[in-house]
């Protein structure tokens, strides 16, 4: 019985990381241009305090979503908005990211004057507080996809969530622009993310439906 329980809780804890490190592209990118807009001798200063408020802030709310998920019904309809995220992000995958800007491009704008209109307004010279603020209010506002995600992968675990976001935040921060790099180079990677949200997703729902069932049947 305490070797099914471990094998649950590692596989909660491999599909948190996996779908945090996928979701973290963007993030990842939202780092790295509020980290070009400060001074160079700033910027693991801005990513370490700005990374380590949006992450409380996410495991927060991540356990409020993990709790409201035991209330029949709520797992259902955030499977149902998770499958919508899907939907979105398989559109941008389908569209293979044109637009994208990674972090070291930001970077560059930053230090030649050059890039477009969205660029440049990124990267414009910032005070360190404003950098840190940027970071946290993106991070959180982003993370809707991830906190649902992870929630849901981690089900009953709430310690596995708390330890694969921690992890998973931790790498982001410590590699930020690798991230954004291999997910924008390597755009398959991102189909792999997307399988793995994709089946948490679905198996929200099948759940979820199943609770919503058995509660009809008991009324």
């Amino acid at each position: 019985m305490e070797s099914v329980d471990l094998w649950s809780q590692l596989t909660a804890f491999g599909q948190v990381v996996a779908i945090d490190l996928v979701l973290a592209g963007d993030n990842a990118i939202v780092v790295g241009m509020a980290a070009a807009a400060v001074p160079v001798e700033q910027r693991r200063k801005v990513i370490f305090w700005g990374i380590g408020a949006a992450i409380i802030l996410r495991i927060f709310f991540a356990l409020i979503t993990t709790q409201l998920l035991a209330i029949i019904g709520l797992t259902l309809a955030g499977g149902v908005l998770l499958l919508w995220v899907c939907w979105k992000m398989f559109r941008e995958l389908r569209s293979g990211g044109a637009d994208e800007v990674t972090p070291d491009e930001a970077l560059a704008a930053t230090g030649s004057g050059s890039g477009d209109a969205a660029v440049g307004a990124a990267v414009a010279t910032t005070t360190f507080g404003a950098a840190v603020w940027h970071i946290v209010v993106a991070d959180v506002s982003m993370s809707l996809d991830n906190v649902l995600a992870v929630a849901g992968a981690a089900k009953d675990h709430p310690t596995v969530l708390v330890l694969g976001l921690l992890l998973s935040v931790i790498l982001m921060g410590a590699a930020a622009n690798v991230i954004a790099h291999i997910l924008h180079k390597h755009r398959w990677i991102g189909w792999i993310g997307l399988a793995i949200i994709t089946y948490v997703a679905l198996d929200m729902i099948w759940r979820g439906g199943n609770e919503v069932l058995t509660q009809a049947h008991l009324l």
